[in-house]
């Protein structure tokens, strides 16, 4: 289009903060992966994966190794339902030492809040947001891509991954209300149906599921309040060690938590970490960061994250994103990627291109 710039695009995303996952989570994947057949070792070779470094607990990869992992085993495979093969069960270590502590927690409503409290520890590029009503708790799933659009797969496997842990936890077949994704139905929908056996709901506002209030209230066979004391702790120790006893992280969690009532101010974050606003600024400085810079860093990850989302209009993303009006969006947009949301929103529709679903019938006659 004339009268436009071009803009170094891959340059802006670089400047993005890097987030990675466990060692632990991406082999489950790989497992899954190993389970219906696929070339694993030519899939990891690809994704630029050193198999060896995955039996190491503290390795971690970017999200964007992970988003590619899920790209090249797509190509592999032929299909682009790979990551809805419900068979798969995963194993508790795949959670990292926060699978242990949902075993023995008193429902499913207290496991999934201590994932979603501790996913830092299976990945930094993930959040999870519970809202509960009356009959019904609503889950969504936030990914950050980094440099990279997320392919669908790597959500649909997280979802499913979550929802069948639910299900083997519980002993019980949980159906959940609702499925939601925010990308356009595929050609076939039949491998939703079959993994997530409830209602689909696609071009979503968010991606995540629908519970009934019963089932995650519900008593777990395996709970045990001394059990879950213990893994409490050995959890709680392997969060220092990957925060390096920093409040980054803390702090970033409760910015996202606040987000939605408006521009969280410093105080407001230091009381919900039990510190004065003087000891929270000290530490930060002992870690080289301002609070206001995490501010930007976060909301800047969350705009491009919104972005991504085709349903959500520009308004939305403002109010989500704490800013008291689109004017004041649109000046830091300019100032993040050097576009405006639009512009940055038409670039990220432009490379999700490829992730879209074919009418071509693949894998086990699923597509």
């Amino acid at each position: 289009m004339s009268g436009f710039a071009v803009f170094d695009f891959s340059e802006v995303l670089a400047r993005m903060s890097r987030r990675t996952t466990s060692s632990a989570w991406i082999r489950g994947i790989v497992e899954m992966f190993e389970s219906v057949g696929l070339d694993v070792p030519a899939i990891l070779a690809e994704a630029g994966i050193d198999a060896a470094v995955l039996a190491c607990p503290d390795h971690r990869a970017s999200t964007e190794m992970v988003s590619h992992l899920w790209r090249v085993a797509a190509e592999h495979s032929g299909n682009p339902a790979i990551s809805l093969f419900s068979a798969h069960v995963p194993k508790s270590g795949n959670f990292d030492i926060v699978g242990y502590a949902m075993l023995s927690s008193q429902s499913l409503r207290v496991a999934i809040q201590n994932f979603a409290r501790h996913l830092r520890l299976v990945s930094d590029a993930a959040s999870i947001h519970l809202d509960y009503n009356a009959e019904s708790v609503r889950l969504q799933l936030h990914l950050f891509g980094g440099r990279e659009p997320i392919p669908r797969q790597r959500v649909e496997f997280n979802l499913l991954t979550m929802l069948t842990f639910c299900r083997w936890v519980s002993g019980r077949p949980i159906k959940p209300l609702g499925l939601f994704l925010v990308w356009p139905a595929p050609s076939a929908v039949a491998p939703f149906e079959d993994a997530f056996q409830c209602p689909l709901h696609f071009e979503a506002d968010f991606n995540g599921l629908d519970f009934a209030r019963s089932d995650f209230e519900a008593n777990l066979p395996g709970s045990n309040v001394d059990l879950a004391g213990l893994h409490e702790d050995l959890v709680q120790r392997r969060l220092a060690v990957l925060d390096g006893l920093s409040v980054s992280a803390k702090v970033r969690d409760e910015i996202i938590r606040l987000l939605v009532d408006g521009e969280p101010r410093r105080e407001q974050v230091a009381h919900a970490l039990n510190l004065s606003e003087r000891t929270l600024t000290r530490r930060l400085q002992q870690e080289s960061v301002s609070y206001q810079k995490l501010l930007d860093e976060t909301r800047r990850d969350l705009a491009q994250n919104y972005l991504a989302r085709p349903n959500m209009s520009l308004a939305e993303v403002a109010y989500l994103l704490g800013f008291a009006d689109q004017s004041a969006f649109f000046r830091s947009c300019k100032r993040w990627f050097d576009v405006s949301p639009g512009q940055f929103r038409a670039h990220l529709s432009g490379l999700s291109k490829n992730d879209r679903w074919t009418s071509k019938r693949v894998g086990q006659g699923s597509e």
